[in-house]
């Protein structure tokens, strides 16, 4: 959407909650006024009100949570909800609906940055890199060992992927330069990119790393459970690029302090950020990273281009690029 739009009234009112990449702000800057949340830290559930009463437009971030309280708050005229992210767990998709409010998303162009962390964290784990460098600093270093630190192999393993939408199958793609046996189990088949679909037990079963790519939703909350890290190898190592939500923090930490499991590696965690006093902080076999599966500059300057956009369309009336709930146009 390059086209200048033309308001016959006064532009509209629009909210951000928080200073996006340039490319989206200079095409917001370019047709509005927009209100930005200037603040590193977002805004608070009773600021993010204050402020976005009254507006057309809402952009957003996976930190606020967005339900049919606050968008009966800001307003009736709230034509638009966009989210500058794929996954839209924190906002009410059925109150949205249910008040004729399209809600955006930024599918697509962070496939590839997510598929890239998700390789770089089971690689990661596997070679025990952090592990390594924290010996290395805290001087722990005297000579080199035959049996210091061993690792796991990537070339010729068996990967597991849950989950095998555009980031799932980015991910089996990888696979394919390590030579590795990938499966996958998803509730519908697809194209499988040399990947083999198996029931959910097959695949913890045989998989040497299992890789998480689910939306968080009723369904898939703590769907890594006990049970679940049970039927896992013991040498296994596990990775969540997901929604921290999915995986049951508690029955991770066990499985991890007691190797039932080799390792685990999450770029999400529940909640975010993860609080310093976690257990998971405790453990060596753990990695843990700030959500930055899409921080790319390329790929965070292509989200805020298309959050702005969904925007844009949708306070002209015009049908989202991106829509998640297109039946509200119905």
């Amino acid at each position: 959407m390059s086209a200048i739009i033309l308001w016959d009234m006064p532009a509209p009112k629009i909210f951000v909650t928080r200073i996006i990449p340039q490319p989206g702000l200079l095409l917001l800057k370019e047709h509005f006024q927009p209100e930005i949340w200037p603040h590193d830290l977002p805004p608070s559930r009773e600021q993010l009100i204050e402020r976005a009463r009254g507006v057309e437009g809402l952009l957003c971030m996976l930190t606020e949570k967005i339900d049919g309280e606050v968008m009966d708050a800001i307003g009736p005229g709230l034509k638009v909800i966009s989210n500058m992210a794929v996954g839209v767990d924190n906002i009410d998709i059925a109150a949205a609906t249910a008040r004729g409010i399209p809600v955006g998303n930024t599918p697509g162009v962070l496939t590839d940055a997510t598929a890239d962390q998700a390789f770089a964290l089971m690689m990661a784990a596997a070679r025990r890199i952090t592990e390594s460098e924290r010996f290395l600093r805290a001087g722990k270093w005297v000579t080199w060992s035959p049996t210091l630190l061993l690792g796991v192999d990537l070339t010729g393993a068996t990967l597991g992927i849950i989950g095998f939408g555009r980031i799932g199958q980015a991910v089996a793609k990888r696979a394919q330069g390590f030579d590795m046996r990938v499966l996958y189990y998803s509730p519908n088949r697809k194209p499988a990119l040399g990947a083999q679909s198996v029931d959910l037990d097959t695949l913890l079963r045989e998989s040497d790393f299992v890789s998480i790519h689910v939306p968080l939703n009723e369904g898939t909350r703590h769907f890594v459970n006990a049970e679940f890290l049970a039927k896992m190898k013991p040498t296994a190592i596990l990775v969540n690029t997901a929604r921290g939500g999915v995986l049951d923090q508690s029955a991770l930490y066990h499985a991890l302090k007691e190797n039932k499991i080799f390792a685990a590696a999450l770029d999400v965690t529940d909640p975010e950020p993860l609080p310093m006093d976690s257990t998971l902080l405790e453990l060596e076999n753990c990695i843990i990273v700030p959500h930055l599966g899409s921080a790319t500059r390329k790929t965070r300057d292509k989200m805020s281009l298309l959050a702005a956009q969904n925007l844009m369309a949708g306070v002209s009336g015009a049908r989202l690029p991106n829509c998640i709930n297109p039946q509200v146009y119905k």
